[in-house]
């Protein structure tokens, strides 16, 4: 039923790598959102004011605000689908980003209103009429909420939106946080005991935990998040694909948005090799990534030597030194020059941010050990800290 709603109202549906086409995914998904919170918010508030019930009315309430959520995404997909401008060079996508943050304070802001009117209701009760009409309301509504929750999953998955994804958790939430209403309903039936406010309570803190799950979630790719290992790999092994590339480091990732991906790299080249001919190489890997995966990478060449022996063998050697402080640093850009009276070692090691080893600490530690080979070597050592899974 999915791929026929889909097949059926977004157009060029097959094509989700086309900005356009998940643009229509993401409204197509708003929209659907709001016709069905709309209806499930109509069908509770009637329900809860005839029969006096605090925690269905507060489930109606969790609806609307889904609905408002779900204006937020679809307006949000339209703005995100903006193209560039002078203002905003990389474009709007990261509106994504920010529909999901102001959905995801406006749940929890429903959530801490309604916390404090079933409180009320617990101080001052009022018996909930048993029926079943609302019954026969809080059973459809949860069928209804977990064919949503199966849809924006689906949609989700289909573009790679983390709202949308969010919009399913936030779903599935709704059919346990039904369920606890329909529970208490037939709980105070049979024993007479009213939970009515308390189920509101119980059904407020569900929507305030998904609030604060929601705000955490939308809020790291605003921050900047690390790329994911898979990517990473991609972009190793694709680069390292192409002849005349020695080695691969300094990768660095940005997220502009959904489909808005940035990034840079340092390749290694042959110093011996024609600058030309290198240059060729960089600019073709440069087009490649752009044209075939979406990614705007700008890459920057290092010449290394690799002809000079005695500078490969120290280098060789204080690869060993450094894999004995610890194997999980790397090397690169290293280079020699010789002189008289001394020969400055010049090259870069790099460390995730977790190392234990403070950066002067392991500066010290390496210079030590490498002035044990030679007490005419000064090391000029820099230190970087990948964010990115190695290889």
């Amino acid at each position: 039923m999915f791929q026929f709603l889909i097949r059926l109202f977004v157009k060029d549906y097959q094509k989700t790598d086309d900005s356009k086409v998940r643009e229509r995914y993401g409204k197509f998904s708003g929209a659907v959102g709001i016709v069905t919170n709309i209806l499930l918010f109509l069908m509770k508030i009637t329900t809860g004011i005839l029969f006096h019930s605090i925690a269905i009315t507060a489930d109606a309430i969790n609806n609307l605000s889904d609905s408002g959520s779900a204006i937020v995404t679809l307006v949000g997909f339209k703005m995100a689908g903006k193209p560039a401008d002078e203002e905003h060079p990389y474009g709007h996508a990261r509106i994504e980003y920010l529909s999901g943050l102001i959905v995801s304070f406006a749940i929890l802001m429903v959530g801490f209103q309604l916390v404090q009117s079933s409180f009320d209701k617990i101080l001052n009760p009022e018996d909930a009429e048993f029926s079943l009409v609302s019954i026969g309301v809080l059973v459809l509504s949860a069928l209804i909420k977990l064919w949503q929750c199966l849809f924006y999953k689906k949609v989700g998955g289909t573009i790679g939106s983390t709202t949308v994804s969010a919009n399913a958790a936030d779903s599935l939430n709704d059919v346990f946080s039904t369920l606890s209403v329909l529970a208490g309903i037939l709980i105070t039936y049979f024993t007479g005991f009213n939970l009515d406010g308390y189920m509101g309570v119980i059904v407020a803190l569900l929507i305030m935990i998904t609030g604060v799950r929601l705000i955490v979630e939308t809020s790291n790719p605003l921050l900047g998040m690390a790329p994911t290992k898979e990517l990473v790999d991609e972009i190793y092994a694709k680069i390292m694909s192409y002849n005349g590339i020695l080695g691969i480091h300094d990768l660095n990732v940005h997220n502009y948005g959904p489909m808005r991906c940035f990034a840079s790299v340092h390749c290694e080249v042959s110093a011996e090799q024609d600058i030309m001919v290198s240059h060729d190489i960089i600019d073709n890997i440069e087009r490649d990534f752009l044209s075939e995966k979406g990614i705007h990478l700008v890459i920057h060449l290092d010449p290394i030597v690799t002809d000079d022996e005695r500078t490969n063998q120290l280098k060789k050697q204080v690869m060993e030194i450094i894999k004995g402080i610890s194997p999980e640093i790397s090397m690169h850009d290293f280079r020699v020059v010789w002189g008289t009276t001394h020969s400055n070692l010049i090259f870069d090691v790099c460390v995730s941010f977790a190392f234990p080893l403070s950066d002067s600490e392991l500066t010290r530690r390496i210079t030590e050990e490498i002035s044990k080979l030679d007490p005419t070597y000064f090391v000029v050592l820099t230190v970087d800290h990948s964010y990115v899974p190695e290889p």
